[in-house]
C-alpha cells in the first residue's frame, strides 16, 4: 500500500494576466506541495514577475483565482501573509538603518515578533558580522541582499516567494542561497521562485512552470500566448 500524496497547500486554477493589452498567460494551473519547489521559467517580459505577484496578492489575476490551503488568498489574506514571505528584485532595505534595525522594521512592518538576539545570530549566519553597525548605504548589493535574506528566514514562513533571488550575487553568495532553499524545503516549507541563472538542484524535488512563449511542462499547466 502507497502512503497518499500530500494535499496540495497553494494552488492556481485557471489564472489569466494581462499587461497592457498583452495575454501574458490564460488558463495557468498547478499544485504545490510541502517540500517541492516551483520553478517558474520564461524569457524576459513573459509574465515572471506578474504571476509572482498575484501568488503573494500584490495584483489580482484577470481571471482565476490563487488558493491557500484550499480557500482564495483573498478571503484568507491575513493568515496567507503570516505563512508566506516574498522577497522581490529590490531588496526592501533602508539605507539609513543598519541591518538590525532593517530587520526590527521589517518585523514590525509585517507584525511579527523581533527577538534582536536571533536577528543578530541570523545576519552573522549569513556573513554579516563586520557590518551590522554599518547603515545600509554602506554595504554592497550582496551584503544588501543577505540583510534581505535576513528577514526572510526570521518571517518564520512555510512558504517563500523570491523573484530572482540570484542576480548581483557571487559564486560563494549564489551557494549560499541555494543552500538555503535546500534547507527550508528539507524543514517541510515551500518555495516558488524565478531566476535566470543556473541553479544547483540537486536533492531538490523540483516542479517546473514555463510561462510565455515556452511549452507547458510536465506537473503545471499554461496556455501561453
Amino acid at each position: 500500500m502507497t502512503d497518499p500524496l500530500p494535499a496540495p497547500l497553494l494552488t492556481a486554477h485557471d489564472l489569466a494576466c494581462e499587461r497592457s493589452e498583452r495575454l501574458l498567460f490564460n488558463r495557468l494551473n498547478f499544485t504545490l506541495t510541502r517540500e517541492q519547489l516551483l520553478l517558474v521559467q520564461g524569457g524576459n517580459g513573459q509574465g515572471k514577475t506578474s504571476l509572482l505577484r498575484l501568488l503573494t496578492g500584490l495584483g489580482r489575476p484577470d481571471a482565476g483565482e490563487v488558493r491557500w490551503r484550499g480557500e482564495p488568498i483573498a478571503r484568507c489574506r491575513d493568515r496567507y501573509h503570516r505563512e508566506m514571505a516574498y522577497l522581490g528584485h529590490t531588496n526592501g532595505i533602508k539605507d539609513e538603518l543598519n541591518p538590525v534595525e532593517n530587520l526590527r522594521f521589517h518585523g514590525a512592518l509585517h507584525s511579527r515578533a523581533f527577538d534582536p538576539d536571533a536577528a543578530v545570530a541570523t545576519l552573522k549566519r549569513l556573513g554579516l558580522s563586520r557590518c551590522l553597525d554599518l547603515p545600509c548605504r554602506a554595504l554592497s548589493f550582496g551584503q544588501r541582499r543577505r540583510v534581505a535574506l535576513s528577514a526572510l528566514l526570521l518571517a518564520g514562513a512555510s512558504l517563500w516567494i523570491l523573484d530572482e533571488p540570484l542576480t548581483g550575487l557571487d559564486t560563494h553568495a549564489v551557494a549560499l542561497v541555494e543552500g538555503l532553499i535546500r534547507d527550508h524545503l528539507q524543514a517541510g516549507g515551500m518555495v516558488v521562485a524565478t531566476t535566470h541563472q543556473v541553479m544547483n538542484l540537486e536533492g531538490v524535488n523540483v516542479q517546473r512552470l514555463l510561462v510565455g512563449n515556452a511549452a507547458t511542462p510536465h506537473g503545471a499547466s499554461a496556455e501561453a500566448f
